[in-house]
């Protein structure tokens, strides 16, 4: 049968594993350990191991993905951190773009840097736009910084020069020096960790790397080292956020490029199961435990960008956050998950979120010393989970503990009884959910209708039909082990790279020879990294130029020939930019040169070949294993509604709404007006209606 592969992805409140080999997959989930997240790593490879009756030796390749990184930006519990910056522009990090999120707040709070002041270090120096030099570098005063590093107890250092992305020779000196003064202090450098014009986000990247290095590289190496002791002989690669997978080395080198490696996982996923069923356009929906996502498929491809915030102080609010210049998978990302708290606002409104009760204690229900309500809480006193299937019975649910919790925050202070607080909590996070969608699909010039919802997660089948509901979708698909999905996603992602460069250029004078010189090395630098963990699997490689008319404030990436260009390709690159131009704002700026500021270059292992699904089998009627009493959020009223096991339903089966499709990691509803059927890939395909 081959090597089996094992993919493992921790979430806020549980680890996710998926194991497969040949065509054979087993799911497993087990609570987050914040403490040491690699002892609930360990514990659930040790379990779905033994459930496959295979041993460590048996696995050919580990695929990891985590939310560490994310959180310690988050809850600011990162490494002690100092940036070394151009004389004159210590506060740019501080400054940003001067843009307000919301511009009539007159109290407005923005983020706090990552480094206070006192700790962002100038130094002379200073190089042109082109990279010549101004003024050397002055390496005394680098030194006479090494003093009060230490005694500051610094634990990595961040680098960050004016133009440094055109010329990184004073960000390397400085690291030379500083590794012969403190040669246990990680140093990233803004000419390494994102290359790019735009000294703020280039800064506060490069900052962001430095403070998460030493947190997940001493977790990176604690993992591999207890997977060893475990008997693993097999490669460890990690998820980056902008899909693809790399080795521990790099991942140790640019932690901030994991910074959204779980999400990214589920997109993936969701990208596989729409080319599977044939679906080009779709809406990835992943709730987990502490977050909800939605992402947006076209043509089996996830949505990508090259930018991203964390850490917003402002709710949902875009530009409230640190900003990140890496590669993402875009989505939007709100803290809607089975853990997100619930409580009563000071205008007596449900809140739900974004605080989540984690892993520890977890929601009331869990029985672990939880005494708030989370949205676990109120699917289980609405009658959604069977208290003894959740998590496949590893973790037995208590109702009377859910209906207290919520009695006290949330039903007590509205004078509602408890079950109607908890429908009001979970039509509340549906709502919540939807708006997301639509801003999202707004923002980003696209459509909802006509889409098929993808849902997965451990929460995403429980919410989708009401979720479709509000957006106006009629068609939703639940996959085969989508309580686990981002795990599985890990499974079918490619190894790949993407490196990006800044280099100036105008169409009215491009020169093709400085452009191929640049592109050359951004190919070998990407091929070299994906090698690594390649195998001998081919690859294939992809090509954008950024760029924008001149004047333009932003710019949108055009795909160009993933070869040496040459002069005639100029002409066909500029009709292909204002083709987009068009797309985009309905009209070209004619008359306008148009400028390049930045080439980025992907090289990827090709995907698997998806086989063309198998035909719907006959309908037949399926049969329910019993009922249960569920309180439907769209009327108020309680009823007995079917409960079906997955296991037990062939393809082919059918079944009308409302219902519950119950597995070991999540529940499908099926809500009134809905009709469930298996397909041939033993996916439950939801329809709404007559369609």
């Amino acid at each position: 049968m081959g090597a089996a592969r094992l993919a493992v992805d921790i979430g806020g409140t549980f680890t996710d594993l998926a194991l497969e080999q040949g065509q054979r997959r087993w799911t497993a989930k087990v609570l987050t350990t914040p403490a040491a997240p690699e002892q609930g790593v360990l514990e659930g490879v040790a379990a779905i191991l033994a459930e496959a009756g295979l041993a460590p030796a048996d696995i050919g390749l580990v695929i990891h993905g985590t939310t560490l990184a994310t959180n310690a930006l988050i809850e600011r519990k990162g490494a002690r951190t100092a940036l070394i910056t151009t004389e004159g522009f210590r506060d740019v990090l501080a400054l940003g773009n001067e843009a307000r999120y919301d511009q009539y707040d007159l109290q407005i709070v923005l983020p706090e840097p990552l480094v206070p002041r006192r700790l962002r270090l100038p130094v002379p120096e200073r190089l042109d736009n082109t990279g010549k030099v101004l003024k050397p570098l002055d390496e005394a005063a680098v030194r006479a910084l090494v003093p009060f590093l230490k005694a500051e107890r610094i634990e990595a250092v961040a680098v960050g020069f004016l133009h440094a992305f055109v010329n990184d020779s004073h960000e390397r000196r400085v690291r030379e020096i500083l590794a012969e003064e403190l040669p246990e202090v990680p140093v990233s450098l803004s000419s390494e960790v994102s290359p790019e014009m735009r000294e703020w986000e280039r800064f506060s990247t490069t900052v962001a790397n430095a403070y998460v290095q030493p947190l997940m590289s001493r977790y990176l190496l604690r993992l591999e080292a207890g997977l060893r002791e475990a008997g693993f002989a097999a490669p460890l690669f990690l998820m980056l956020s902008g899909g693809g997978l790399t080795t521990v080395d790099t991942a140790c080198r640019f932690p901030i490029r994991l910074v959204e490696s779980g999400p990214a996982g589920g997109a993936i996923f969701a990208a596989h199961i729409a080319r599977e069923a044939g679906l080009e356009q779709v809406l990835s929906y992943d709730m987990g435990g502490t977050t909800a996502k939605v992402c947006l498929i076209d043509r089996y491809r996830p949505q990508a960008s090259r930018s991203f915030e964390v850490a917003r102080v402002g709710r949902f609010k875009k530009g409230s956050g640190l900003p990140l210049r890496i590669p993402v998978i875009e989505m939007v990302e709100i803290g809607a998950g089975g853990g997100s708290l619930a409580s009563v606002d000071s205008m007596g409104r449900i809140a739900v979120g974004p605080e989540s009760a984690g892993a520890d204690p977890g929601p009331a229900c869990y029985g672990r010393g939880g005494t708030r309500p989370a949205v676990t809480d109120a699917n289980l006193l609405l009658g959604r989970y069977d208290p003894s299937r959740f998590a496949g019975g590893r973790l037995r649910l208590d109702p009377d503990r859910a209906r207290d919790a919520l009695a006290r925050a949330v039903a007590g202070p509205l004078g509602l009884p408890p079950e109607m607080a908890a429908l009001g909590v979970v039509e509340l996070v549906d709502e919540n959910m939807a708006n997301a969608a639509r801003v999202h699909a707004i923002e980003s010039g696209k459509s909802l209708a006509g889409r098929t919802l993808i849902a997965f997660g451990g929460g995403g089948p429980v919410h989708a039909c009401r979720v479709a509901e509000k957006i106006g979708i009629a068609s939703v698909l639940v996959p085969s082990g989508a309580g686990v999905g981002s795990a599985i996603g890990f499974l079918r992602a490619p190894v790949a790279y993407e490196v990006v460069r800044s280099l100036y250029q105008r169409f009215s004078s491009f020169d093709v020879a400085a452009v191929n010189a640049l592109l050359s090395a951004m190919s070998e630098e990407a091929g070299a990294v994906v090698a690594l963990g390649a195998e001998g699997r081919a690859v294939e490689e992809h090509r954008l130029a950024y760029m924008r008319y001149v004047g333009q404030g932003h710019e949108i990436a055009v795909p160009i020939p993933a070869r040496s260009l040459a002069e005639a390709d100029v002409a066909a690159i500029r009709a292909t930019y204002e083709r987009l131009y068009v797309e985009f704002y309905d009209r070209p700026v004619p008359g306008s040169d148009v400028e390049i500021l930045s080439f980025a270059v992907t090289v990827a292992t090709l995907p698997d070949p998806v086989a063309p699904a198998p035909p719907l089998p006959q309908g037949v009627a399926a049969k329910p294993a019993r009922t249960q009493a569920v309180r439907d959020t769209a009327t108020g009223m309680v009823a007995e509604w079917a409960v079906y096991d997955r296991s037990a339903l062939a393809p082919g089966a059918t079944l009308a709404g409302p219902a519950i499709i119950a597995e070991d990691e999540t529940s499908t509803l099926v809500g009134p007006g809905w009709s469930a059927r298996i397909d041939g890939l033993g996916y439950i395909r939801l329809t709404r209606g007559d369609g």
